[in-house]
């Protein structure tokens, strides 16, 4: 399967990034770490996590507020946001 991971979202993981390295040293490395995993497991099991109304599948990061949203078109997994859980839902919605 392909990834495609669009430029918002790639923006909105180095601004989380930023965001914990400048709360405490290495925690930033841990927040890309833990979404690095998940990314990966979404590659493994893209069909696992439920399908949202808005044809989208979502999952949450276990350690940080974030969730992974991403579609499934064909044989690319295209990741739309990097999102934090407890800001504007959806915020991302119309992204393509």
């Amino acid at each position: 399967m392909n990834i495609v991971i669009l430029q918002q979202a790639f923006e909105e993981l180095k601004d989380a990034i930023a965001y914990y390295e400048e709360q405490q040293s290495g925690l930033g490395l841990k927040f890309k770490e833990e979404a690095d995993q998940h990314i990966n497991w979404i590659l493994s099991n893209p069909t696992v996590s439920r399908l949202r109304k808005r044809s989208y599948h979502r999952v949450n990061l276990k350690v940080f507020p974030y969730y992974i949203a991403y579609m499934i078109r064909g044989e690319t997994l295209w990741i739309l946001a990097i999102a934090h859980g407890h800001r504007k839902p959806e915020y991302w919605i119309n992204r393509e």
